[in-house]
């Protein structure tokens, strides 16, 4: 069944991970996984140490080519009763400043104990979410 936007802004914020998409210059969908904090409407990631190909990454041509991204969350359980999903479609901007970082990337240490030792350098991807949705099996 349909859940609130209350309700689907919470479950987000339970998720331990989630999928950040992204349009890209040709249209297609790019789709990765990301660690996430949530303040209010708005979602911060970040870009971190965990290896990469290249530093140039899509997500970021991405957005700053074309703004409007969706976060996708789930919670998958064997019992399908427990099932949920929650979405957020938003507006992204990319922060590279160090002033603009400080504070999501200190929500983000605070969230994973794992940036506790090797912070995220950034930058950090801001979204201002303009609707949340989800569903859920009871």
């Amino acid at each position: 069944m349909r859940i609130a936007p209350d309700e689907a802004r919470l479950r987000l914020e339970t998720a331990r991970v989630a999928r950040l998409a992204t349009i890209s210059p040709d249209g297609q969908p790019h789709v990765v996984p990301v660690t996430f904090a949530v303040e209010g409407d708005v979602i911060y990631t970040a870009v971190d140490a965990k290896p990469k190909r290249t530093p140039r990454l899509q997500r970021l041509s991405n957005i700053r080519a074309n703004p409007r991204v969706t976060v996708l969350a789930d919670h998958y359980d064997e019992d399908w009763s427990a099932l949920w999903w929650t979405r957020a479609d938003g507006l992204a901007t990319v922060v590279d400043d160090e002033a603009g970082m400080t504070a999501p990337i200190r929500l983000l240490t605070a969230r994973y104990p794992q940036y506790t030792r090797n912070p995220p350098a950034g930058p950090v991807i801001a979204i201002r979410v303009l609707h949340w949705m989800g569903w859920a099996a009871t």
